[in-house]
């Protein structure tokens, strides 16, 4: 089973989120809380592997419940709820470590794929949010350069799994478009995270986003 945790503080967002996963019969939910402050206790309470986190919250935000979820021993895969205008903390979630992004009005099969994604190792950027996310972040010229130097580290191959991790694809369907197995997939991508620095799949699509891998 997958455990998963929910925090949003509109208790009609998480009994929509309750209803779809739960329609899931590997995807079970540990526990619910309505604002931030409680995330990191539930999540070392009922060790999920996939916590859903609301970006802004009024009394403790997702930034804040995000910084000590990454400082848990083992971590586990957060996705921040968002609604598809991004906003300023966006920029911050990424640099902390978010594995990606998920609409609040996401369909029940993209979210379920989604949670089952992220407890895979895999990371949330849905093709309808990947590039306003990406381009609210993407600090123009400056940002650029370092990015294409990172990017010249990968060889051909490598280059296309990043492009094809900041279109959002899984393992299964990198390899799938490349007619390479999974577990080789799996290799490349944790070849070309060491060796641009990203901490996640969401960091190295930001940077295939900077340096122009996708447009």
């Amino acid at each position: 089973m997958i455990k998963v945790l929910l925090a949003d503080d509109e208790d009609l967002v998480r009994s929509g989120l309750r209803t779809m996963l739960s329609s899931a019969d590997d995807i079970e939910i540990v526990a619910e809380c309505d604002d931030g402050l409680y995330v990191a206790e539930l999540a070392r309470q009922h060790r999920p592997a996939v916590v859903l986190l609301d970006i802004r919250m009024r009394t403790t935000d997702g930034l804040s419940a995000l910084r000590r979820l990454r400082a848990l021993p083992e971590p586990p895969a957060v996705a921040m709820l968002t609604t598809f205008d991004v906003d300023e903390y966006v920029q911050e979630a990424l640099r902390i470590g978010a594995n990606g992004f998920l609409l609040k009005d996401t369909e029940p099969a993209q979210l379920i794929k989604a949670v089952r994604d992220l407890a895979r190792g895999g990371a949330v950027l849905d093709p309808k949010v990947a590039a306003r996310v990406l381009s609210a972040v993407a600090d123009g010229a400056r940002a650029a350069e370092p990015a294409r130097r990172l990017l010249a580290s990968l060889s051909d191959r490598e280059r296309e799994v990043v492009t094809l991790i900041g279109q959002g694809l899984s393992n299964a369907e990198i390899g799938n478009e490349l007619h390479l197995s999974e577990a080789t997939v799996k290799g490349y991508v944790s070849a070309v995270l060491g060796k641009i620095g990203a901490v996640n799949r969401v960091q190295a699509a930001l940077v295939a986003f900077r340096g122009g891998l996708i447009a």
